[in-house]
């Protein structure tokens, strides 16, 4: 019984913290001028030097975990 009425006020009160989700007001619209002729796709941001930085990084991550094989391998053989 004890557990039931648990279970009940549980509920309750996610469904009293849930309709606040639903009183917010909506968001203004943009600002002007997101674009010389409307708004421009993409974004014009260069990528190139980001995915040579992921690129660095992969490979320096991926050199340590070989190199921890090598480490170990070594280890087991001495």
């Amino acid at each position: 019984m004890k557990a039931k009425i648990n279970k009940t006020l549980v509920i309750i009160g996610l469904v009293m913290l849930s309709t606040g989700a639903f009183a917010q007001v909506p968001p203004p619209p943009p600002g002007g001028g997101h674009g010389s002729t409307g708004n421009q796709e993409g974004g014009g941001a260069p990528i190139g030097s980001g995915i040579g930085i992921l690129l660095t990084l992969g490979a320096a991550y991926g050199g340590k975990k070989v190199y921890k094989v090598w480490q170990d391998k070594n280890e087991l053989e001495s």
